[in-house]
């Protein structure tokens, strides 16, 4: 190899190791400002326990099956399980009817009157259920764009709604989802894949906080 050449390869080689070692720096620069970061859309979960839909101008908030409360709600096969949500009537002016909820995992039983007036929201829960019929609450005013209802008022007219499953197909276990049909008279039909109530104790986590270093 004569003097020039071996004076090119050397200069060559010499730029390559440069730039890659001005890439190296500069992988550990972006890896140094994004340590202790959080993506604000990493973890977007409602902090509530149940799935959600829309259908027409009605909003179904916090819809799951209750984890078993008593023997006679068991959640096992052949037993019984309680459907819990809350309808809100978005509509004006016109009132709407929840007709009827169908499932593969059996007959679904509806205690109580299933209108929902407009502006108003059905709830339907066990332990509303289970109030004394004079005293239940199972409508209050709808709020737009919120999980659940809140500030509920006392209806007269209005028995306390529980929503039984009977028979069971199968079992109704935590961690999975099942199919339910919910038809309204006015709003239509929508499905909801319902999962069972992870109880008080283990609410779905709320979105996560973005935390940033400073100095980048």
């Amino acid at each position: 190899m004569t003097a020039l050449k071996a004076t090119t390869a050397s200069k060559t080689r010499r730029r390559a190791m440069t730039v890659a070692a001005l890439a190296a720096g500069a992988v550990l620069a972006l890896t140094g400002c994004g340590a202790g970061q959080i993506s604000q859309t990493a973890h977007q979960v409602a902090a509530v326990n149940g799935n959600s839909a829309n259908v027409g101008k009605v909003a179904l908030r916090d819809v799951r099956f209750l984890l078993p409360q008593t023997e006679q709600y068991d959640n096992a096969k052949g037993g019984k399980a309680v459907l819990a949500f809350s309808a809100a009537n978005l509509g004006e002016a016109t009132p709407d009817e929840l007709v009827s909820i169908t499932t593969d995992l059996g007959q679904v039983k509806i205690n109580g009157k299933a209108e929902i007036k407009a502006q108003a929201t059905l709830v339907s829960d066990l332990s509303t259920a289970a109030k004394d019929e004079h005293g239940a609450t199972t409508t209050a005013p709808a709020e737009h764009g919120t999980e659940a209802a809140s500030d509920k008022t006392s209806d007269p007219n209005q028995k306390p709604l529980l929503v039984e499953v009977t028979g069971l197909t199968k079992d109704v276990t935590p961690g999975l989802t099942y199919p339910v049909t919910f038809i309204f008279k006015e709003a239509g039909t929508v499905v909801v894949n319902v999962p069972v109530d992870a109880g008080s104790n283990n609410p779905r986590p709320e979105p996560a906080k973005s935390e940033t270093k400073s100095g980048h």
